[in-house]
């Protein structure tokens, strides 16, 4: 007899379901192209290398790490913004300690202590171990640990927020050896962990030792017999599915290829130096321009000998584009800023003065907390239901009848 409960009912609404309303479907549309959250990043980074200002810098990690908090996930990658604040941390207590114990190149006239100095031969002249610790080059190397810390923490910000794999999935085709091979290492990496412990676990049940050098030697050979099966098996599948294949390209186009790629990212390298350095910040611009237009061109043309299609591309949205360009908009008005007001940007510690907060630079920070609005928030986990197990009926339960139906 056919039955017509609950399980009846929910058959009929899956199947009246339409297949964009699928929970893998919903979860996609919560997600943001990821190189749009790297050029966000790389944006504030830019931001943070063009300044020395504590209260800018603090401006600066709080408007990232709300943005992580509104739109960090639960995935692993999402964790390593913590490793990298801790490592920003761990930046500015060791830039602290080098400037008590080797001493800094800013002349102060506040001490605050006197370690015992060290005498060091003449042919380490400028180099010196303890003495007098000034005020003035303590807080040099404070506004100088405080910005190397904030430029982790972007880069943690962009690690946090995107998917490592769906970004390598849309490198260009040029890049597409490199992207699988990083691809392929990040997937071993864990399985490794994971046989290690697994190993070490089963050797603690049997009453065997996992600690030193015989337990190394013996948790080790296994663990490297299951990668090399792995990498049998992984070999034989890419081998299957027609890895490595490349198309006929014409060799004037092989050339102007290697030309463009190579002046390309030469021209990236010089003009990222210029922009972050003070000497050239007149050329570096345009030349960072430059370079960077010649190597997507010259990725373009590489990208026709990897005939390959992408299976379920991430789409560049309007979203993306106001998360680039808030990126983008926070890295050039610093720069523009820094044009127009320096001292404001590098407060001096020689006279000791209190660095004041300026507007205009605030304001321009400010712009990176435009994803938070722009883009929607990860969607809230499913709550846990707990289902009432019915009881089973046995035929003894069936046919007997109990008191209140006697």
């Amino acid at each position: 007899m056919a039955s017509h409960g609950p399980s009846a009912r929910g058959t009929g609404d899956t199947q009246g379901t339409r297949p964009t309303d699928s929970p893998h479907h919903r979860h996609r549309t919560h997600h943001l192209h990821p190189l749009a959250w790297w050029l966000w990043a790389l944006g504030l980074g830019t931001a943070a290398s063009r300044t020395t200002n504590p209260l800018l810098l603090a401006l600066l990690i709080a408007v990232a790490g709300y943005v992580v908090a509104t739109h960090r996930t639960d995935a692993p990658w999402a964790r390593s913004y913590t490793a990298f604040v801790k490592l920003g941390l761990a930046v500015l207590v060791i830039r602290l300690a080098f400037a008590v114990v080797l001493g800094s190149p800013v002349p102060g006239t506040h001490t605050l202590l006197t370690l015992p100095e060290v005498p060091l031969p003449d042919w380490a002249q400028g180099i010196r171990l303890g003495g007098r610790v000034t005020a003035e080059g303590v807080l040099f190397a404070l506004y100088d640990g405080l910005r190397l810390a904030a430029l982790l923490i972007c880069v943690g910000a962009a690690n946090a927020l995107a998917n490592p794999a769906r970004l390598l999935k849309s490198l260009p085709g040029a890049l597409y050896e490199a992207g699988v091979a990083v691809v392929v290492a990040m997937t071993f990496a864990p399985h490794l962990v994971a046989d290690v412990q697994r190993l070490r676990a089963a050797r603690r049940l049997r009453g065997r030792p996992d600690r030193g050098i015989r337990g190394l030697l013996q948790v080790g050979l296994p663990v490297l017999e299951g990668a090399l099966e792995r990498s049998v098996a992984l070999a034989a599948a890419m081998d299957s599915r027609g890895y490595g294949r490349t198309a006929e390209v014409p060799a004037r186009v092989r050339r102007t290829t290697a030309a463009l790629t190579l002046g390309g990212l030469l021209g990236v390298c010089a003009g990222t130096y210029g922009v972050l350095t003070a000497a050239g910040g007149t050329y570096g611009l345009p030349v960072l321009l430059t370079g960077l237009a010649a190597a997507l061109a010259g990725l373009r043309l590489g990208g026709r000998r990897s005939p390959r299609t992408r299976y379920r591309p991430d789409p560049w949205g309007v979203r993306a584009s106001l998360v680039g360009a808030s990126g983008a908009a926070v890295a050039v008005l610093l720069i523009l800023c820094e044009a127009y007001d320096s001292a404001a940007l590098h407060p001096t510690v020689v006279p000791l003065t209190a660095p004041d907060l300026p507007l205009w630079p605030a304001a321009a920070l400010l712009v990176g907390l435009l994803p938070s609005f722009a883009v929607p928030g990860p969607p809230p986990l499913a709550p846990a239901t707990s289902a009432k197990v019915p009881t089973p009926v046995t035929p003894a339960m069936a046919t007997t009848p109990s008191k209140e139906d006697a």
